[in-house]
């Protein structure tokens, strides 16, 4: 499912027409967003965590060249599905 069939999704379901669906999409995205890039994590229950992990430095290889390269520190966002997600797939 992409985001434009989620947004049509949502609009069946709610009864919501499309523009409607289409901005509360983007406002929960832009939510959870906001809250990870201020460090919080994004817990909702029964479905899952939104988090953020912090990667250290290391140092790789190009493959082309074997030539050793420095891989710069940075965050990572993390989902943890929750135990209602996983009921509900399994």
């Amino acid at each position: 499912m992409n985001k434009n069939e989620l947004i049509a999704s949502v609009s069946e379901v709610t009864s919501l027409s499309k523009a409607d669906a289409g901005r509360a999409v983007d406002a929960v995205l832009e939510n959870i967003t906001g809250a990870l890039k201020s460090g919080d994590d994004v817990r909702l229950v029964g479905f899952g965590t939104f988090s953020v992990a912090n990667r250290a430095a290391s140092e790789g290889r190009n493959p082309q060249t074997g030539e050793k390269i420095n891989i710069p520190a940075s965050k990572q966002p993390k989902f943890k599905a929750g135990k209602g997600l996983k009921d509900a797939i399994n």
